[in-house]
C-alpha cells in the first residue's frame, strides 16, 4: 500500500524554505558586519535544515521498511527545495566567511 506523506513533504519545503531565509538574512548582517547575529542566524539555519533532513530521513526509512511513498510532483519540488537551501547555505557560509575576511583588513 503506497502512502501519501503531505504533512511530511510541507514539513521539508517549510524547514527548507526557512533555513534558505534564515541563511539570507545572516548575508545580509554580514554584510553590515554584524558578525554576531550572522552567526546567530547561520545555526538557526542549521537547526531548520536538521529538521527538515529528519523529516526527509523518516520518509527514506519507511520506505526502506516497505512503505513506498507516493512520487508526486510536490514531493519532488520538497526534494528539490531542501537541496538548494542545503546548497545555498554552503555558499552563504563562504561568503560570510569572506567578508570577515575583508573586514579583519
Amino acid at each position: 500500500m503506497m502512502m501519501t506523506n503531505e504533512q511530511e513533504i510541507f514539513e521539508i519545503i517549510s524547514h527548507g524554505g526557512n533555513a534558505r531565509s534564515l541563511a539570507y538574512e545572516a548575508l545580509e548582517a554580514a554584510e553590515k558586519n554584524d558578525f554576531e547575529t550572522a552567526d546567530r542566524l547561520i545555526e538557526e539555519s542549521h537547526k531548520e535544515i536538521g529538521h527538515a533532513h529528519k523529516t526527509q530521513t523518516t520518509l527514506i526509512q519507511a520506505e526502506l521498511n516497505g512503505q513506498p511513498s507516493e512520487k508526486s510532483l510536490l514531493m519532488i519540488h520538497a526534494q528539490d527545495h531542501l537541496m538548494t537551501a542545503m546548497s545555498e547555505q554552503k555558499l552563504i557560509e563562504h561568503i560570510i566567511r569572506l567578508h570577515k575576511k575583508l573586514a579583519e583588513k
